[in-house]
């Protein structure tokens, strides 16, 4: 893994509901890259930008009561973990690799912030406890991580508790059979916020899923 002390960082400033965080992350992708982003797609960061869906997702969360425990799936830079412990909730950030979990670890303490944090692989995970919240932004990508997502979800989740997962519409191709899939054990409600940025508006679709009723 590369070491983190000799990456050039840099600090974006995201602010959600009146509250103003620092978020740290690579100032340069190639210092953590120095692949083809077309040949080895596995291997590249996509958690190294701030995705629109977090933002939105970070939004949502900042309207809940405190305190919920919360759990994020895929975290990248974390910054729904991140807005989460800043409006009083107790937030396990979690992603498959090492090195953005340790970008959320310094964007915590420059917040003054109180975050966990560990490595989870979907496939094989091993947490302790029940979450109120489950969440995650751009997490549904590719068919064979489905059945892992849900049993992620179905081991958990509360019984009275919500996943709460936020992409872009440009991920419908896949989201949408996911969901199909998720209604076995889920009821699922959706709604569509639009988030303003560099390149134009973009279309986030926010899903909450919660257990089915016996």
């Amino acid at each position: 893994m590369v070491d983190i002390s000799k990456i050039t960082l840099e600090k974006e400033k995201v602010t959600i509901r009146g509250k103003t965080f620092e978020i740290v992350r690579p100032s340069k992708l190639e210092d953590i890259f120095q692949g083809d982003p077309f040949l080895e797609v596995e291997k590249f960061p996509f958690w190294f930008k701030v995705w629109e869906a977090s933002l939105v997702l970070a939004d949502y969360i900042a309207t809940l009561e405190p305190s919920k425990k919360i759990l994020e799936l895929g975290a990248g830079l974390g910054i729904p973990s991140i807005v989460g412990a800043g409006f009083g909730h107790k937030v396990l950030a979690t992603d498959y690799e090492e090195m953005p979990l340790k970008f959320i670890e310094l964007s915590a303490k420059e917040n003054n912030l109180e975050i966990e944090t560990e490595i989870l692989d979907w496939r094989n995970p091993k947490l302790s406890g029940k979450y109120d919240i489950i969440i995650g932004a751009e997490v549904v990508f590719k068919k064979s991580l489905f059945q892992p997502l849900i049993n992620l979800f179905k081991t958990y989740l509360s019984d009275q508790g919500e996943v709460i997962l936020s992409h872009s519409s440009d991920r419908k191709r896949v989201l949408v059979p996911f969901l199909y899939y998720a209604q076995q054990d889920f009821e699922i409600l959706t709604s569509i916020r639009k988030i303003k940025g560099e390149d134009g508006t973009t279309e986030i679709i926010l899903n909450k899923l919660i257990f089915k009723k016996n």
